[in-house]
């Protein structure tokens, strides 16, 4: 749910970020309300009405494009009391400092939560935990099948020369970089100096066939509705969205592996707010009834075993969702922490700006 385009420099992109950051320090920031700094499109009530319930009007929602840039406005000033970033990029958060762990005695569903995302590598060290998980999903190609015949499940598509302005892909290091990388036959989420350079190469071959590089799936969904564009990278959300509007489109599964990602809630370090407000907010994510609503707006899975059974396996099936996320992420790309991460930004805004 990422709607910013951010064809920027660095520099810039940085000026302007700080800018913004220190710009929402307007917020209203008490005891009494919490700020839940998100993806665009998580601000939904039907995701926490147990909370809204208790506590009406009790909290404000300012919403990020990508990770990149929520961590930027973070680290620049902005001062949420919850936030809402993925699981590759937890590290980054932990070692800025930003961030402080989770009592998971607080969560009254804790123990829903599948076992395999409980435990990723990272988010808990000991008896610290540092984030709660609370989506998943996978990152692919919506097509248009009645534009596009029995293409190659493959992301070779998205480098088609045949299709030249009528594609589209994700800008974000952790998406477009990553799928570079495979098509580079390296390791993206572990690359050397050398192997970046490889992913350089593929990235360049991509980007004269390119009708956009963005964030915004609205933008996405309407040029592929249109016919503007025959295939874009993008979530689960994009493939969901547009069959409910009738436009004949397909969610590939890639020979070379789908992106599965998983995102969740962290506590943020100083926050004014109270504890219990807190966790009674990540408490109502965690309901049944938010996990389910998560699932039918969207088509991602929910960190809950108990609201991915509610669903069924039909509704899951028809969502390209397993019953649970451990067989999807024994046969996807699981975005994990990126070694190198500054170098691969560097890189990619580089390919983007022509060079």
């Amino acid at each position: 749910m990422k709607t910013r385009n951010r064809r920027l420099m660095i520099g810039a992109a940085v000026a302007g970020l700080c800018a913004a950051a220190l710009g929402w320090t307007g917020l209203a920031h008490s005891a009494d309300k919490i700020v839940y700094f998100t993806w665009d499109g998580y601000e939904l009530p039907d995701f926490n009405k147990s909370f809204l319930a208790a506590h009406p009007g009790a909290v404000d929602i300012p919403k990020f494009g990508d990770d990149d840039e929520a961590f930027t406005k973070v680290k620049a000033g902005f001062h949420p009391d919850i936030a809402h970033p993925c699981y590759d990029k937890v590290e980054r958060w932990k070692e800025a400092g930003l961030i402080e762990p989770i009592d998971t005695t607080k969560l009254k569903n804790w123990d829903k939560i599948f076992p395999v995302l409980r435990n990723l590598p990272g988010l808990v060290e000991g008896t610290k935990t540092w984030m709660v998980p609370w989506d998943w999903g996978n990152t692919s190609i919506t097509y248009r099948t009645d534009l596009l015949k029995n293409p190659e499940q493959s992301w070779k598509l998205l480098w088609d020369p045949q299709y030249k302005g009528k594609i589209a892909t994700i800008d974000a290091v952790h998406d477009t970089p990553m799928v570079a990388g495979l098509l580079a036959g390296v390791d993206p989420f572990n690359m050397d100096d050398a192997q970046i350079e490889a992913t350089r190469k593929v990235l360049q071959e991509q980007r004269p066939l390119l009708k956009m590089y963005t964030t915004d799936m609205t933008s996405i969904e309407q040029a592929l509705a249109s016919g503007e564009l025959v295939a874009a990278m993008t979530w689960n959300a994009s493939a969901v969205s547009l069959k409910k509007q009738g436009v004949p489109v397909a969610f590939m599964n890639p020979k070379e592996g789908m992106l599965t990602w998983v995102c969740g809630f962290v506590k943020m370090k100083g926050s004014e707010a109270h504890d219990a407000l807190i966790y009674d907010f990540i408490n109502s994510r965690l309901d049944d009834a938010s996990g389910q609503a998560l699932i039918e707006n969207y088509g991602y899975g929910s960190s809950s075993s108990a609201a991915m059974s509610a669903e069924g396996a039909d509704k899951l099936k028809a969502l390209q969702l397993p019953t649970d996320p451990e067989t999807m992420l024994k046969t996807t790309v699981f975005t994990r922490p990126i070694k190198n991460n500054e170098k691969i930004t560097k890189m990619f805004e580089e390919v983007k700006a022509g060079g």
